[in-house]
């Protein structure tokens, strides 16, 4: 994703993991060091990362911008 394309929280996401799709939620934008969904992220304000919740096993990671791809709101 662009800079102007960046998520943001509340943003719904998809990203590869394990062959297979992947969707959730962003919930935060992470710009500095810090533990993240139980290890250590090197993210910068230049440089950012995101931590998403999967909507199908509830779990946390974290991901950069590119590996993130916008979903549009298609569930019914």
């Amino acid at each position: 994703m662009t800079r102007e394309k960046e998520p943001r929280p509340g943003d719904r996401v998809a990203w590869s993991s394990h062959g297979s799709e992947a969707v959730g939620e962003v919930t935060r934008k992470i710009t500095e060091r810090t533990r993240a969904a139980g290890r250590t992220v090197n993210a910068s304000p230049e440089h950012p990362q995101y931590e998403v919740r999967s909507e199908k096993s509830g779990g946390t990671a974290v991901h950069k911008p590119e590996a993130l791809r916008r979903k549009e709101d298609d569930a019914q």
